[in-house]
């Protein structure tokens, strides 16, 4: 077994990087610790202030649970590589799938400081239903009107990008049909605030929807009423209060991501 020292980048790069890597690490560990990895098959990516066109992602081959705020990879919208740690023999890149999804949003979107992609299997079930998310509970009416996006394959084609950010538009979050789901947010607190609402709302419906009996419908003016409470002009952004909270319980349970 061949282990992983990764040297410390903190004083190889600003302390505004410095600081997004800490907080995008430390999603990478919160989306492990609340079940929403799938291995080393996702990606979280988080826009590096100051520069611009350039993104931290994680390494394509560790898990998320070892993600730090040193083992992240800084890449540009054309995929070039403009600074990563020294992974010794392992040598990491980036997955490609990954840079395909991650710089189309990032470059369509500028107001987008983080964009995370999971496979989990409640995200992963309700994108294979034809009537995708539903506004069955609270949490879900938040998703009233969320994006879809058909599956066209694995996304290693540049030429998707094109319909995968019409298909976001100017929302938070996408199913991607027979695949998975992506939300973004203004900060990492955000877009995890996004995807933690949104993985609640699916696990919902399908246990609602495995008890095989007819599901309580929501009055039409209601449900809008419900989704406008949830919008940004409406309440305080997302991820203000609740990310140093999580930043406190990573604090006490996995220090690791820090370094």
């Amino acid at each position: 077994m061949t282990d992983i020292r990764i040297p410390s980048m903190k004083d190889r790069c600003s302390p505004e990087e410095w600081q997004a890597r800490v907080d995008l690490a430390a999603c990478y560990r919160l989306i492990e610790h609340y079940g929403m990895a799938d291995m080393m098959a996702n990606h979280i990516s988080s826009r590096v202030p100051g520069e611009d066109g350039a993104f931290l992602i994680n390494a394509y081959g560790m898990m998320y649970e070892e993600i730090t705020a040193s083992s992240l990879i800084k890449v540009d919208h054309d995929g070039t590589v403009l600074s990563k740690p020294d992974f010794g023999a392992l040598n990491y890149g980036v997955n490609k799938a990954g840079y395909v999804i991650h710089s189309a949003v990032h470059h369509a979107r500028p107001e987008v400081a983080c964009v995370i992609h999971t496979h989990s299997w409640a995200s992963m079930a309700v994108s294979a239903l034809d009537c995708g998310v539903l506004p069955l509970t609270q949490t879900a009416m938040r998703f009233l009107k969320i994006g879809y996006h058909d599956y066209q394959g694995v996304v290693l084609d540049t030429a998707e990008q094109a319909s995968l950010v019409a298909d976001l538009g100017q929302g938070e979050a996408l199913v991607l049909r027979n695949h998975g789901v992506l939300t973004v947010g203004r900060t990492v607190g955000e877009a995890f605030n996004w995807m933690h609402r949104l993985e609640l709302a699916c696990r919902s419906q399908l246990a609602a929807m495995a008890c095989r009996t007819p599901l309580r419908e929501v009055p039409a003016p209601v449900l809008e009423e419900t989704w406008n409470n949830y919008q940004p002009g409406t309440r305080r952004p997302y991820g203000v209060m609740e990310w140093p909270a999580l930043l406190r319980k990573l604090d006490r349970m996995d220090p690791g991501y820090a370094t």
